[in-house]
Protein backbone atom coordinates (compact mmCIF):
# COMPACT_ATOMS: atom_id res chain seq x y z
CA UNK A 1 0.00 0.00 0.00
CA UNK A 2 1.61 3.12 -1.04
CA UNK A 3 1.23 6.37 1.44
CA UNK A 4 1.15 10.20 -0.69
CA UNK A 5 3.36 11.91 1.42
CA UNK A 6 3.21 15.85 1.74
CA UNK A 7 5.89 18.50 3.04
CA UNK A 8 4.92 20.42 6.04
CA UNK A 9 6.08 23.80 3.85
CA UNK A 10 3.68 22.58 1.16
CA UNK A 11 1.11 21.65 3.88
CA UNK A 12 1.17 25.52 5.03
CA UNK A 13 1.59 26.68 1.32
CA UNK A 14 -2.10 25.06 0.85
CA UNK A 15 -3.79 26.36 3.77
CA UNK A 16 -1.94 30.17 3.20
CA UNK A 17 -3.59 29.92 0.13
CA UNK A 18 -6.64 30.15 2.24
CA UNK A 19 -7.86 26.30 0.73
CA UNK A 20 -9.57 24.76 3.58
CA UNK A 21 -8.18 21.53 5.21
CA UNK A 22 -8.69 18.69 7.23
CA UNK A 23 -5.45 17.60 9.49
CA UNK A 24 -5.94 14.44 11.56
CA UNK A 25 -3.13 14.65 14.87
CA UNK A 26 -3.42 10.66 15.62
CA UNK A 27 -0.86 11.30 18.36
CA UNK A 28 -1.79 10.85 22.59
CA UNK A 29 -3.90 13.63 23.73
CA UNK A 30 -0.81 14.84 25.69
CA UNK A 31 1.18 15.05 23.09
CA UNK A 32 -1.09 17.29 21.56
CA UNK A 33 -1.55 19.24 24.26
CA UNK A 34 1.86 19.53 24.68
CA UNK A 35 2.09 20.83 21.43
CA UNK A 36 0.07 20.72 17.83
CA UNK A 37 -0.36 22.54 14.64
CA UNK A 38 -2.67 24.94 14.96
CA UNK A 39 -5.67 23.77 12.62
CA UNK A 40 -5.11 20.26 13.63
CA UNK A 41 -7.45 17.89 15.10
CA UNK A 42 -6.63 15.51 17.44
CA UNK A 43 -8.02 12.01 16.92
CA UNK A 44 -5.57 9.17 18.49
CA UNK A 45 -4.72 6.71 16.33
CA UNK A 46 -6.33 4.13 18.70
CA UNK A 47 -9.56 5.85 18.04
CA UNK A 48 -9.36 6.57 14.43
CA UNK A 49 -12.55 4.76 13.11
CA UNK A 50 -13.35 6.22 9.56
CA UNK A 51 -17.28 6.06 10.10
CA UNK A 52 -16.91 8.51 13.51
CA UNK A 53 -14.84 10.94 10.57
CA UNK A 54 -17.64 10.65 8.16
CA UNK A 55 -20.49 11.08 10.81
CA UNK A 56 -22.10 14.86 10.16
CA UNK A 57 -19.14 16.14 8.04
CA UNK A 58 -18.15 15.97 3.83
CA UNK A 59 -15.22 14.75 3.81
CA UNK A 60 -15.29 11.56 1.77
CA UNK A 61 -14.47 13.15 -0.60
CA UNK A 62 -11.95 15.65 0.79
CA UNK A 63 -8.10 14.94 1.35
CA UNK A 64 -7.71 14.00 4.56
CA UNK A 65 -4.03 15.19 5.77
CA UNK A 66 -2.78 13.15 8.93
CA UNK A 67 -0.02 13.91 11.55
CA UNK A 68 1.85 13.27 14.45
CA UNK A 69 4.96 13.41 16.28
CA UNK A 70 7.71 11.89 13.40
CA UNK A 71 5.16 10.20 10.64
CA UNK A 72 5.00 6.53 11.74
CA UNK A 73 1.70 6.89 13.46
CA UNK A 74 0.38 9.22 10.68
CA UNK A 75 1.38 6.28 7.94
CA UNK A 76 -0.44 3.69 10.33
CA UNK A 77 -3.20 6.10 10.08
CA UNK A 78 -2.98 6.76 6.41
CA UNK A 79 -3.38 2.90 5.92
CA UNK A 80 -6.14 2.47 8.54
CA UNK A 81 -8.21 5.34 6.11
CA UNK A 82 -7.18 3.69 3.06
CA UNK A 83 -8.39 0.24 3.99
CA UNK A 84 -11.61 2.33 5.22
CA UNK A 85 -12.28 3.28 1.83
CA UNK A 86 -11.20 6.98 1.95
CA UNK A 87 -9.39 7.31 -1.47
CA UNK A 88 -7.35 10.31 -0.67
CA UNK A 89 -4.75 10.39 2.52
CA UNK A 90 -1.83 12.04 3.01
CA UNK A 91 0.81 11.84 5.51
CA UNK A 92 2.55 14.79 6.76
CA UNK A 93 6.27 14.06 6.16
CA UNK A 94 8.37 14.13 9.48
CA UNK A 95 5.71 14.99 11.65
CA UNK A 96 4.95 17.60 14.71
CA UNK A 97 8.80 17.81 14.68
CA UNK A 98 9.59 18.72 11.05
CA UNK A 99 6.25 21.45 11.46
CA UNK A 100 8.19 23.16 14.15
CA UNK A 101 11.63 22.72 12.91
CA UNK A 102 10.71 24.57 9.95
CA UNK A 103 9.55 27.66 11.74
CA UNK A 104 5.80 26.89 10.97
CA UNK A 105 3.54 28.07 14.00
CA UNK A 106 2.62 25.64 16.64
CA UNK A 107 -0.20 25.86 19.71
CA UNK A 108 1.97 25.11 22.85
CA UNK A 109 0.80 23.80 25.93
CA UNK A 110 1.30 21.75 28.79
CA UNK A 111 4.57 19.56 28.55
CA UNK A 112 4.26 15.65 29.52
CA UNK A 113 6.50 12.87 29.61
CA UNK A 114 6.45 11.36 26.28
CA UNK A 115 4.78 8.21 26.02
CA UNK A 116 8.36 7.10 23.81
CA UNK A 117 10.56 7.49 27.48
CA UNK A 118 7.87 6.25 29.38
CA UNK A 119 8.07 2.60 27.53
CA UNK A 120 12.27 3.86 27.38
CA UNK A 121 12.03 3.69 31.42
CA UNK A 122 10.33 1.40 31.95
CA UNK A 123 12.17 -1.18 29.54
CA UNK A 124 15.65 -0.37 31.26
CA UNK A 125 14.15 -0.54 34.60
CA UNK A 126 12.78 -4.61 33.84
CA UNK A 127 16.67 -5.07 32.14
CA UNK A 128 18.46 -3.71 34.89
CA UNK A 129 16.01 -5.35 37.54
CA UNK A 130 15.73 -8.70 35.61
CA UNK A 131 19.43 -9.06 35.26
CA UNK A 132 20.43 -8.35 38.92
CA UNK A 133 17.56 -10.45 40.22
CA UNK A 134 18.65 -13.40 37.67
CA UNK A 135 22.61 -12.75 38.51
CA UNK A 136 22.36 -12.75 42.46
CA UNK A 137 19.22 -14.62 43.17
CA UNK A 138 17.71 -16.71 40.98
CA UNK A 139 18.56 -17.16 37.15
CA UNK A 140 15.17 -17.49 36.13
CA UNK A 141 14.93 -14.11 36.46
CA UNK A 142 16.21 -13.31 33.43
CA UNK A 143 13.22 -14.20 32.08
CA UNK A 144 12.27 -11.04 32.17
CA UNK A 145 15.02 -8.81 30.45
CA UNK A 146 14.20 -11.84 27.81
CA UNK A 147 10.33 -10.29 27.78
CA UNK A 148 11.37 -6.97 27.40
CA UNK A 149 13.98 -7.72 24.55
CA UNK A 150 11.13 -9.50 22.46
CA UNK A 151 9.12 -6.72 23.11
CA UNK A 152 11.61 -4.31 21.52
CA UNK A 153 11.79 -7.14 18.92
CA UNK A 154 8.83 -6.85 17.94
CA UNK A 155 7.89 -3.45 17.97
CA UNK A 156 10.63 -3.11 15.60
CA UNK A 157 9.21 -5.81 12.94
CA UNK A 158 5.96 -4.53 13.18
CA UNK A 159 5.99 -1.06 13.87
CA UNK A 160 3.60 -1.22 16.76
CA UNK A 161 4.41 -1.00 20.50
CA UNK A 162 2.27 -3.13 22.52
CA UNK A 163 3.86 -1.41 25.84
CA UNK A 164 3.45 1.67 24.29
CA UNK A 165 -0.33 1.10 23.28
CA UNK A 166 -0.85 -0.20 26.65
CA UNK A 167 0.38 3.16 28.35
CA UNK A 168 -1.40 4.96 25.91
CA UNK A 169 -4.49 3.72 28.09
CA UNK A 170 -2.95 4.93 31.83
CA UNK A 171 -4.70 7.65 33.50
CA UNK A 172 -1.87 9.90 34.16
CA UNK A 173 -1.97 9.58 29.76
CA UNK A 174 -4.85 11.11 29.46
CA UNK A 175 -6.41 14.66 29.03
CA UNK A 176 -9.61 15.79 30.75
CA UNK A 177 -11.35 18.84 31.17
CA UNK A 178 -11.23 21.71 28.22
CA UNK A 179 -8.46 19.75 26.69
CA UNK A 180 -10.47 16.67 25.84
CA UNK A 181 -12.80 18.56 23.47
CA UNK A 182 -10.41 18.47 20.68
CA UNK A 183 -11.02 14.21 19.92
CA UNK A 184 -14.28 15.28 18.33
CA UNK A 185 -14.05 18.94 18.07
CA UNK A 186 -13.43 21.30 14.99
CA UNK A 187 -9.35 22.26 15.41
CA UNK A 188 -10.14 25.98 15.73
CA UNK A 189 -12.28 25.11 18.83
CA UNK A 190 -9.35 23.44 19.96
CA UNK A 191 -6.87 25.73 19.58
CA UNK A 192 -8.76 28.76 21.45
CA UNK A 193 -8.78 25.88 24.30
CA UNK A 194 -5.13 25.37 24.65
CA UNK A 195 -4.10 28.86 25.29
Amino acid sequence: MTIQTISPITLNQIVQSGQSIELLDVRMPTEYREIHVAFARNVPLDKLDAEMLAAGQDIADRTLYVICQSGSRSAQGCEKLLRAGYANVVSVEGGTRAWEQAGLPVVRGKKALSLERQVRMTIGTMVAIGTALGAFVNPYWLILPGFAGCGLFFAGITDRCLMGMLFAKLPWNQVSGAQACCHTAPASTCAADAH
